[in-house]
């Protein structure tokens, strides 16, 4: 791996920087040498203060955070992306707290930090609940050292002789106020808020992190919630559309159908295999498809709508619908899920299936059809969901086997109001975000409102524009328009991915091995190599072969 794989940009720039720097200082050198015999000495640069980590102790604690994902690259970082992640900006906020002491600030490596994570969602994708824990800088004082007993004490009599007495309290301690987790250690919520980008905020930390608590293996459900409206689209006049696409869609273009939709949600829960709701990962050997989810469901959220007038037209509205002639729209739903543990891209594949029933382009029974792996043991080669709605909710702590790896969060501004309703307070900064993009919410509306509202369609000045759309199926995906796709061909009717089997054989081929079983049974080798030599960590290739969870 090159040196400079695992930096952060700014401290690429900041190296760049300094190397032009030094190539311009050389030639300058160089030109005016003979000109300047005796040249002024150079400034002194100023010396960074550094905090010396022998005179702090430091703590694991788990930290709750909330970040907006849509203009990162994901959670985890990636050596060659080319936007920034958060772990990116919460290393670089961690650093420049001095929370953690870094022998190399720039080089992202948490490996001494005892870190984890609970979720690792993907490009876009965002997380209201999402749990990561840290061995951090605390104010908690260091043990002192023991003073040794029968220690002697010498005071000067009245004569001015000098007398030597036993001190009856040598090796007691003095009795100090027993430390505080809230008046006395840094507030580390506070600390990281002014540091990181306003669309990622610490929300709570927890004082009792047990010691060997890890915010991946001790989290006994995630929950996620993909949004999306209704319509999900904007739906064309009864006058144009074509009569054609009635025989390939049930429900009105742009409409949903909930009640079908809820129906396919539930079909998910319970214990299955979903390997064709997912995206196979080939590095991933060991992995395991079969999941369980608690909970599926569709579900409306309340107070959200923003009023289109046009849309209670009669010729936008679906023929037969359970949305109410009184109610505003577009209205806003959620897709509900919880579970133990998700594959990669398994919500974003579930949800794009249930948008296809939710069209009238499936029936609800695909659900039943896809999670039967011996009827259908490859994935249809179907277009994911869009990452943008999708939110990782919450992570709920501890597993019923460890319940002394509980976690009690406590929430910033619990110990002091003004955290949550100062100047510079949690709420206050939010408010400020959300009142920006709301006000965009705002004017686009009024704009949508006004171009559906000025042109009389039925005037229809120009004799040669076409009566009626192409017959072409308009498919929504979660994203802010519907894609175009020709006739719409049904999910069995699409051509197969490799099946998981065939995607690990090839992989191991690659890689020069026989088949995926030879380069299995060589990665548990070098696993018992590491562990026989006393190795914290085996090679990375190892493992992954664990790993599988979004």
């Amino acid at each position: 791996m090159s040196k400079y794989e695992r930096w952060t940009k700014e401290g690429l720039i900041k190296r760049i920087q300094s190397l032009e720097a030094d190539l311009v200082r050389t030639e300058k050198h160089g030109l005016k040498a003979a000109r300047e015999p005796s040249p002024s000495p150079p400034k002194k640069k100023k010396v960074e203060r550094k905090i010396d980590p022998s005179k702090y102790s430091t703590r694991l604690v788990a930290f709750k955070l909330a970040y907006l994902g849509k203009r990162y690259g994901g959670f985890e970082f990636a050596v060659h992306a080319n936007v920034p992640s958060i772990e990116e900006e919460l290393w670089k906020a961690f650093v420049k707290a001095c929370l953690i002491f870094p022998e190399k600030p720039e080089e992202i490596n948490w490996d001494a930090w005892e870190y984890s994570k609970c979720g690792r969602t993907d490009r876009g994708v965002s997380a209201f609940g999402q749990v990561i824990v840290v061995r951090v800088r605390s104010n908690r004082p260091l043990p002192k050292k023991p003073v040794e007993v029968g220690e002697a004490k010498v005071d000067e009599g009245e004569d001015g002789g000098k007398e030597i007495e036993e001190d009856s309290t040598a090796g007691e301690v003095e009795k100090k106020p027993e430390f505080d987790d809230f008046a006395d250690e840094l507030p580390y919520c506070r600390i990281l808020n002014k540091l990181l980008p306003p669309d990622i905020r610490m929300l709570a930390w927890c004082p009792t992190t047990p010691p060997e608590f890890s915010a991946r293996h001790d989290c006994r459900e995630r929950q996620y919630r993909y949004f999306f409206t209704q319509p999900a689209f904007a739906p064309l006049p009864q006058s144009l559309e074509n009569p054609e696409i009635a025989t390939t869609s049930r429900v009105k273009g742009g409409w949903l159908d909930i009640e079908a939709m809820r129906q396919a949600a539930k079909k998910f829960e319970g214990v299955h295999d979903f390997r064709n709701f997912c995206r196979v990962d080939s590095s991933k050997l060991n992995i395991n498809f079969e999941r369980k989810v608690f909970e599926a469901d569709i579900v409306e959220v309340n107070d959200a709508e923003t009023a289109l007038p046009f849309l209670d037209r009669d010729e936008f509205r679906p023929a037969s619908s359970d949305v109410g002639l009184k109610e505003k729209l577009p209205k806003v739903y959620y897709f509900h899920v919880r579970g133990t543990a998700f594959l990669w891209h398994q919500i974003r594949c579930m949800v794009a299936v249930i948008f296809l029933v939710g069209q009238g382009l499936e029936d609800p029974s695909i659900v039943d059809r896809l999670l039967d792996i011996e009827a259908e043991p490859r994935r249809p080669n179907y277009q994911l969901a869009d990452e943008v709605p999708l939110v990782l909710w919450d992570c709920l702590f501890p597993r019923d086997e460890k319940p002394e790896n509980a976690i009690k969060w406590a929430y910033l501004g619990e110990e002091n109001p003004l955290s949550q309703h100062g100047v510079t307070g949690l709420l206050n900064t939010s408010w400020e975000y959300w009142r920006e993009r709301k006000m965009d919410e705002l004017l686009a509306g009024q704009l949508l409102n006004i171009v559906s509202s000025q042109a009389d369609i039925s005037l229809r000045r120009d004799p040669k524009a076409p009566s009626r759309i192409p017959a072409t199926t308009r498919v929504f995906d979660g994203g802010d328009k519907e894609r175009l796709m020709g006739k719409y061909q049904p999910l069995l009717k699409k051509p197969r991915l490799p099946s998981p089997q065939e995607v690990f054989d090839r992989e191991a081929r690659r890689k020069g091995y026989a088949d995926a079983a030879e380069m299995r049974e060589a990665f548990v080798r070098k696993r018992a190599e590491a562990a026989a030599a006393g190795v914290g960590k085996p090679p990375a290739e190892v493992q992954a072969l664990e790993e599988g969870v979004e």
